[in-house]
């Protein structure tokens, strides 16, 4: 059982850790959603998972072995996640050029015409830079997703380099 100190101790402490309290702290308290939810395990939606059993069955070709299918549709789902990443590197580039700025936009945003070149390229330009703080940060899950879809593709091969060749193969003779 706690004793009386040690019961205001943790109040103490309690009050001392409620969160940010600074402006700054509580916007990047904000963005721990995203970070979290790209190292999160990519969740798949009912239509996806038709897609990717259809990449997986590409994946594996003529192959019935268990170990071999799931690791086509490793491969797939990891497929699928850096497709996801991907989008979200996409995302924030356009979310620069529509809006100027790499903040969510706000009520009443600013012209881009007036923050951005007003030429095509040199807007792109533009708003990839802007954006490459937020791009960076992406890069870390993007790699990891490269890393374990590459792992799958090699353990796949290695798996396919083992196999016994099937009847009627005709390799170097």
């Amino acid at each position: 059982m706690a004793s009386r100190s040690q019961i205001e101790a943790n109040r103490r402490n309690a009050r001392q850790s409620t969160g940010p309290r600074s402006t700054a702290g509580k916007k990047r308290a904000g963005k721990n959603a995203l970070r979290h939810g790209l190292s999160a395990p990519f969740q798949v939606s009912a239509s996806q998972a038709k897609l990717i059993e259809r990449l997986a069955q590409l994946i594996a070709g003529s192959s019935t072995e268990r170990l071999a299918l799931e690791l086509a549709r490793e491969a797939a789902i990891t497929t699928f996640d850096l497709a996801r990443i991907r989008r979200i590197k996409t995302g924030v580039i356009q979310r620069e050029l529509a809006v100027g700025c790499a903040a969510p936009p706000t009520l009443t945003p600013d012209d881009p015409s007036q923050t951005l070149p007003l030429d095509e390229q040199d807007r792109m330009a533009e708003a990839v830079e802007r954006a490459l703080p937020e791009l960076s940060k992406i890069e870390r899950y993007e790699a990891r997703a490269i890393s374990r879809r590459n792992r799958v593709i090699r353990l796949l091969q290695l798996k396919a380099e083992a196999a016994p060749p099937s009847i009627g193969w005709r390799g170097d003779e």
